[in-house]
């Protein structure tokens, strides 16, 4: 992959004297899927928009295929979708009509076939003459997606896309994501559905408080940050831990039915089959056991409360 989109020292202050964003330095790769998580209030939504050519920055520069988004922001805006985060559709247009012209507002020729394309890889394509004010809320922001395609962008912003959205349209917006990005597009999406970044994105990057926190690809992250937990349910409850295992670590739970035990990826099965063994030859009977693994939330809530 290449750099698309580099932003450095990006700074914003408003004149009510709060600090939006503090000496942001990020990188985006051309192709990828870029998670932008964040509190509110963090600064996502402030970035995008300088990125987008709508905010300007205090401080700092920004560069979208060399391009800066300021000095050049015909040229930027033109290679960029934005999905907004609030539902703003004219309530009397058709769904064809309201794709149609947002491609017109970049001074594209008319293309149809372009616009059913959209259409129907969002399944919009059936309701395409019905007016916006008829669809609900979940319809209404796939139409904001087609609008920000109907350009044929390089590069689109997804911001909250699937607020409001049940989980079975939201699971078919991911494939929708999905398939952009084989199609050579760039994604940047913040979301609070943590579980949407952890299903679709190739990058994490944390925002809090208007700065980076981190930048990592999800797997690494996932490994170097995520936790496992052994679960062993117990068939009598135990008032201690053997003395065999006292230096290892278990925690009794649910009174005493069952025993927990925190390690780290690079523990190996060995360890969990001499635990197991020493129970049971210190009498203790064991029902079932099990390993859980953190979500992307545990390391997201863990990432953001640790600076609170």
């Amino acid at each position: 992959m290449s750099a698309l989109i580099r932003i450095h020292g990006l700074t914003k202050s408003y004149a009510s004297g709060l600090l939006a964003l503090r000496h942001i330095d990020l990188v985006i790769e051309a192709g990828e899927i870029l998670a932008l998580l964040g509190p509110n209030g963090a600064g996502k939504t402030t970035l995008i928009g300088i990125i987008c050519g709508l905010v300007n920055a205090s401080a700092g520069s920004v560069t979208v295929d060399g391009l800066d988004v300021r000095r050049d922001y015909r040229a930027t805006r033109s290679m960029i979708g934005l999905v907004p985060q609030e539902l703003t559709n004219d309530a009397f247009e058709s769904v064809r009509g309201t794709v149609a012209f947002s491609r017109g507002l970049f001074g594209l020729p008319r293309d149809p076939a372009h616009v059913e394309r959209v259409l129907r890889a969002l399944s919009l394509w059936e309701k395409r003459d019905m007016p916006l004010m008829t669809l609900s809320g979940g319809m209404k922001r796939r139409v904001l997606i087609a609008k920000a395609l109907a350009h044929e962008p390089r590069i689109l912003f997804l911001d909250e896309p699937t607020a409001g959205v049940d989980v079975e349209l939201r699971r078919e917006m991911w494939q929708v994501v999905r398939e952009l990005r084989e199609q050579g597009v760039t994604i940047i999406l913040t979301t609070h559905y943590i579980e949407e970044a952890e299903e679709v994105a190739d990058r994490i990057a944390v925002i809090d408080r208007g700065e980076i926190v981190l930048v990592e690809d999800k797997t690494a992250l996932m490994r170097r940050l995520g936790k496992r937990r052994l679960l062993i349910e117990l068939v009598e409850p135990i008032v201690a831990i053997p003395a065999a295992l006292a230096a290892d670590g278990l925690e009794i739970a649910e009174d005493g039915r069952r025993l927990s035990l925190g390690y780290d990826g690079d523990a190996g099965d060995s360890d969990i089959v001499r635990i197991l063994r020493a129970l049971e030859d210190s009498g203790v009977r064991i029902r079932d056991f099990r390993t859980v693994e953190s979500s992307l939330e545990d390391i997201f809530v863990n990432l953001v409360g640790g600076r609170r």
